[in-house]
């Protein structure tokens, strides 16, 4: 009977990991390839849940084993009538522009797949309730389940980009997925048959009846020996433990998808380390246990510290691996202790809702209350404090009195005597560990201003970025690392002062004017005294330049300079327009940035910037930040706000002379602006002749082998210009970029310039198609940095 209960969990784990990624994916194209769409997809399954466990433990507190078995079955019923999955097309025309879109998306989630969602949800806890009260040998115990569970979780999120993605269209699998379920609602039917037939008296009982917690008049009081109770304290414990892994995948999550690519494996992969934790914390394995998890933590935290706040972004292999390892150790410390103060089988249910609630609060303060309450990415420093805490023991201090003394049986003088030094010894320990706590404070408290002195004095010296780093940082961390670390309260805040020192009084060598932080990311204006230049930041990534003075406040800088690959471009692009009417004079360039690549406008002209955005167009029309558009343009320029694909689709037929793809995420393009159909797009809008430039530049990613392969697939012609040239006096970023045509006689006048190559592929970049249901990541990134 275990094996077909754990199959049965096994399936319904799997359906509801499959479905996440599945629903997120269709969503992606709608918003821009954000990495917020992620983590609102996890936000809405998180809460429906704990709605789920709610249900389920409203069912096994109230009503019979077979009234809850006949209600769960015919929710399972009636929820397929939503299948199969996927997006209504009222959802899909009502997508918002402008403003935070994260409501809608809540909303359209709630109506394609909220159902379904919420019956699979309730299964697991109900089959893991139901098992306790079979005959099985192993029903006493019935966690062990809950590892088949997540097992059956893990294999899902594995298996979508590495099975399902590569070999099934969105629609096939919306089909194949309502095929499981129904395979599901079968063997659920199975079990609770098998329940009914050999169950104890209670389960065959016709009346409901109410189920509190203290009744151990039914089978309860065959499955537990005790009579466990639960404290506030207890479930806040367990609420807490589950908030901070939740938080930390989410924080992870985001950290990856924003600076290499918001693509299904990129998601996964810090989902299923989470998962992974779980099945090893509950089923007792030893591939690396809590307490050797808890012994790893402090290293890892200060080597993630390390990393986060020295603001390396290369090589983006290691990065993300350490990134991937701290979760890792993090979560499973965390899930460890988590399994080892589970309850009796009696409160299985209000276990797993706690558990639950912790996990919604994570996602709710990370994809709803962080971006209102900070300007900048605070949740995730955040949550590795609170990973830290969570070392700090929980369990109550046993009384050291004699079991005589307990009991009163009169032992003597000596006994009392014997007590009394014990009490006495007791209070001095009490007092001692209070003290102990005050430090626990304020040392962290001393240590972080301490830290903020020697910051901002070591800014203010003539040193290397290296040396600076290596006093203000290195230092710091090296001590917390040797002196605090055994005392975890003490560890974790000395560890958040560093973070908050660091985060005030560094800012790279440039003051920050303007800080903005939306459902697309962290915006900031920032003014570098260097070379009187102000920058726009996404992220971790410049997204442009401008100069201050206003008498070469017209030079397009950054990636767009007039000595880089896009100055080379235009001056074929004009020549062309100026040889052939032919050629349309409409410029189409998607992302708009700081606006600079306007200045390359000319009269007779009429350009389109797309950017999704609204942050980023209210910058670059505010006279205070970047003027590029109000000065500089010498044609009409509009911007259209929405998504690209979506916006570009009310474009004329064969409008557009050239089209710039120039959209990024911090350093990570969106990956629907670079599959097989988004190109169908841009070839229907562009003239006959025209030209399509791709931005490449990226830290993680071999974007050539993409644009490549999408060229070639299409049977375009194209030339790269891959300029590694640094200026920072006269604002000059090194760049990339891909110039495809549908001919190669259209691109004959730029392959004359001696910069412009032909794009081929090689042993060392083999081209992909990414298509809108596939994104082969693995196959492009850069492992060599």
């Amino acid at each position: 009977m275990s094996l077909l209960f754990a199959a049965t969990l096994f399936l319904s784990a799997a359906l509801l990991f499959w479905v996440q990624p599945l629903v997120a994916k269709m969503l992606l194209p709608l918003l821009g390839g954000t990495p917020a769409v992620w983590n609102t997809c996890l936000l809405f399954f998180q809460f429906v849940l704990l709605a789920g466990y709610a249900y389920a433990l409203a069912l096994t507190r109230w009503l019979s084993t077979r009234a809850q078995v006949f209600l769960h079955v015919a929710l399972l019923i009636v929820a397929a009538v939503s299948l199969p999955v996927g997006l209504p097309g009222s959802a899909v025309e009502g997508v918002p522009e402008g403003g935070e879109p994260v409501w809608w998306l809540l909303v359209t989630l709630a109506a394609s797949v909220g159902l379904p969602f919420f019956a699979l949800s309730a299964t697991a806890p109900l089959l893991q309730r139901w098992f306790s009260k079979t005959r099985d040998p192993r029903a006493r115990d019935p966690y062990f389940l809950y590892a088949a569970s997540n097992a059956g979780s893990l294999v899902a999120l594995v298996g979508f980009p590495l099975v399902a993605e590569p070999n099934l269209r969105l629609a096939g699998q919306g089909r194949a997925w309502a095929a499981g379920y129904a395979a599901l609602v079968l063997l659920l039917a199975a079990c609770a048959f098998a329940l009914l037939r050999s169950g104890p008296a209670e389960v065959n009982a016709t009346a409901a009846k109410p189920r509190d917690e203290d009744d151990a008049s039914s089978d309860d009081a065959d499955n537990d020996a005790d009579t466990e109770t639960l404290t506030k304290l207890r479930r806040l414990r367990w609420a807490f433990l589950a908030f901070v892994p939740s938080s930390l995948v989410l924080g992870v999550t985001t950290y990856i998808t924003t600076d290499v690519a918001a693509v299904p494996l990129l998601w996964v992969v810090p989902l299923a380390l989470y998962l992974l934790t779980f099945v090893i914390a509950f089923s007792r394995g030893r591939l690396l246990d809590g307490r050797l998890a808890d012994r790893l933590l402090p290293g890892a935290a200060i080597l993630l510290t390390v990393v986060y706040l020295s603001g390396a972004t290369e090589p983006a292999w290691f990065l993300v691996l350490v990134h991937l390892v701290f979760l890792y150790i993090a979560a499973l410390a965390c899930h460890r202790r988590l399994a080892d103060d589970r309850p009796a089988p009696r409160h299985l249910a209000e276990f797993f809702l706690w558990v639950a609630v912790g996990g919604a609060l994570g996602g709710l303060f990370n994809a709803l209350l962080a971006p209102l309450l900070f300007d900048t990415i605070v949740e995730y420093p955040l949550a590795v404090v609170l990973a830290c805490l969570a070392r700090v023991p929980f369990g109550a201090r046993k009384s050291r009195t004699t079991p005589g003394a307990q009991r009163g049986d009169g032992g003597g003088a000596a006994l009392d005597d014997s007590n009394e030094l014990r009490r006495e010894e007791d209070d001095a320990r009490s007092r001692e560990e209070r003290r102990a706590r005050v430090l626990d404070v304020l040392l962290p408290a001393a240590f972080g201003v301490a830290v903020a002195v020697l910051t901002g004095v070591v800014t203010m010296l003539e040193m290397g970025s290296v040396e600076r780093l290596a006093i203000s940082l290195g230092l710091p961390l090296l001590i917390i690392n040797h002196v605090f670390q055994r005392r975890p309260v003490r560890f974790a805040l000395a560890l958040g002062a560093v973070m908050l020192s660091t985060f005030l009084l560094t800012d790279g060598g440039a003051n920050t004017l303007h800080a903005e932080r939306n459902f697309y990311g962290v915006v900031r204006v920032m003014q570098d005294a260097s070379n009187d230049t102000l920058r726009l930041h996404h992220g971790s990534t410049i997204h442009g330049r401008q100069f201050a003075d206003p008498a070469r406040a017209c030079e397009p800088l950054s990636y767009y300079h007039p000595t880089g690959p896009l100055g080379s471009l235009f001056e074929t692009f004009e020549t062309r327009a100026g040889a052939t009417a032919a050629t349309s004079p409409h410029v189409a360039a998607v992302g708009l940035g700081t606006g600079a690549v306007v200045a390359y406008s000319r009269p007779g002209q009429s350009w389109t910037f797309y950017e999704i955005n609204p942050e980023i167009v209210r910058l670059a029309r505010d006279t205070n930040a970047f003027t590029y558009l109000r000065d500089c343009a010498r044609a009409p320029a509009v911007v259209v706000l929405g998504d690209a694909r979506l916006q570009m689709r009310g474009a004329p037929e064969s409008h557009y002379g050239l089209i710039l793809l120039d959209a990024f995420s911090s350093d990570a393009v969106p990956a629907h602006l670079l599959t097989r159909e988004a190109l169908d797009l841009y070839l229907s809008k562009l003239a006959p002749g025209g030209l399509i430039a791709f931005h490449v530049s990226n830290r993680g990613l071999d974007l050539h082998a993409v644009v490549g392969g999408l060229a070639r697939d299409a049977g375009l012609a194209a030339l790269v210009f891959d300029d590694p040239s640094f200026d920072n006096a006269s604002g000059k970023e090194p760049s990339e970029w891909v110039v495809v045509a549908r001919r190669p006689e259209d691109l004959s006048t730029l392959a004359l310039k001696p910069n412009w190559q032909p794009l081929n592929e090689s042993p060392r970049r083999r081209f992909a198609v990414w298509r809108d249901d596939f994104s082969d990541i693995i196959s492009v990134f850069k492992w060599g940095g």
